[in-house]
């Protein structure tokens, strides 16, 4: 037997953001003080209302069997008035499936629409896994490539140079990670018509969607595209209510394409942990209090790293809209001593002891990605840290 493993994951990459995020652990377990920038979630404590509710749901004999596959009948209704609520889309909790995170939702969303051969249009900085789900299921990533001079948004103009008859999916996320960059109604009104056009579907990743901080919100494109069918909405719990560990997140679309995504997570993974499901029901129909507290203080952190980020010569910056990362030009400081931004950022944490994530991971060489969901202490610190590496 020559191949062990299966061709399609050798050449799978491992995700970058959770490699930088144990070798800071590993770091960390040596002694070092290691300042994380690296992992994208709140470093809040899940509300206690939410965690109670969890409690409660798991002293019940009830949840200690299988439900519902597509998710729990009492959550997908409340994600349909949540959706209503906050994204202005009408949807039917027939619309609704509830899935292991908001990740499990994307790559089901590829499964259910991506033929081999077809192309995902992937507006670059992008996420590290969009690509990865893409491939996983015979698609081609298409990047469209963004920078500082367009505020990491693409046009229709930059879409239409890349769309070609194989193009099947639009990725669409606003606020974006990893850049922070938020549409505004009219830049989405004029992608979603586009695609609409063209016939081309739209996976909206919503899930930094309660996250802006510019005194606006994040209009999804599926309420303001009129006529528009052909959208799929990413969200979940992880990031407004500090939920990451829960692994709640849930895919909203046309009835046939949910159905389809429901047969694959039927023989996949079953239903979602009840008392995951119930916590989550509990974060949407309970107080949003603490999503406005944790979002206040991601506003205050915002500020801080981006104007020392700006401060330190040879780094460009603009400053982020929405979600909780800042993602600086580094490529006035590549050269003789760093070849490259993932160069400089293994530098930055065996040396400064300071973990972030280059932009290569994100489809962006000479950027890095820095995370202020941490307390501003350490911002200061870590921030420090990095000016003085640079001006050595």
């Amino acid at each position: 037997m020559t191949n062990r493993v299966s061709q399609r994951l050798q050449a799978l990459p491992g995700s970058a953001t959770m490699a930088i995020s144990a070798r800071a652990r590993e770091l960390a377990a040596e002694g070092q003080d290691v300042i994380a920038f690296a992992a994208g979630e709140p470093d809040f404590a899940t509300p206690e209302h939410i965690t109670a509710a969890a409690a409660r749901a798991a002293h019940d004999p009830a949840n200690h069997h299988y439900t519902a596959n597509a998710g729990l009948p009492p959550l997908r209704e409340a994600v349909a008035r949540y959706t209503l609520e906050y994204s202005g889309v009408q949807v039917d909790a027939s619309e609704v499936m509830i899935t292991n995170g908001a990740k499990q939702a994307v790559y089901e969303t590829f499964a259910a629409l991506v033929d081999p051969g077809d192309e995902v249009l992937l507006p670059s900085p992008h996420w590290v896994t969009y690509p990865a789900g893409v491939r996983l299921y015979d698609g081609v990533p298409v990047p469209v490539e963004t920078g500082i001079e367009s505020g990491f948004k693409v046009t229709v103009e930059d879409l239409e140079k890349k769309r070609t008859p194989k193009t099947k999916i639009l990725v669409f996320v606003s606020p974006s990670n990893p850049t922070g960059a938020v549409y505004t109604k009219d830049e989405a009104l004029e992608i979603g018509e586009w695609a609409r056009e063209h016939d081309i579907w739209v996976m909206a990743d919503e899930i930094y969607q309660r996250l802006v901080y510019t005194g606006g919100d994040a209009p999804s494109i599926a309420a303001v595209t009129p006529r528009f069918e052909n959208w799929i909405l990413i969200n979940g719990v992880a990031k407004a209510y500090a939920m990451t560990g829960w692994r709640v997140g849930w895919m909203i679309g046309p009835k046939d394409v949910v159905d389809a995504a429901a047969r694959l997570q039927s023989h996949a993974t079953s239903n979602v942990s009840n008392v995951s499901q119930h916590a989550a029901l509990a974060a949407l129909t309970g107080p949003q209090d603490t999503v406005e507290e944790m979002r206040l203080a991601f506003d205050r952190r915002r500020k801080l790293m981006y104007s020392m980020l700006a401060a330190i010569d040879g780094i460009a910056c603009i400053e982020p809209e929405g979600a909780f990362y800042v993602f600086p030009d580094v490529s006035r400081l590549l050269g003789e001593r760093w070849a490259t931004s993932s160069a400089l950022a293994t530098s930055i944490i065996e040396d400064a002891a300071v973990a972030l994530v280059p932009g290569e991971s994100f489809g962006a060489p000479g950027f890095l990605r820095l995370s202020y969901a941490t307390s501003d202490s350490d911002i200061e610190k870590g921030v420090e840290r990095i000016a003085r590496l640079i001006s050595r």
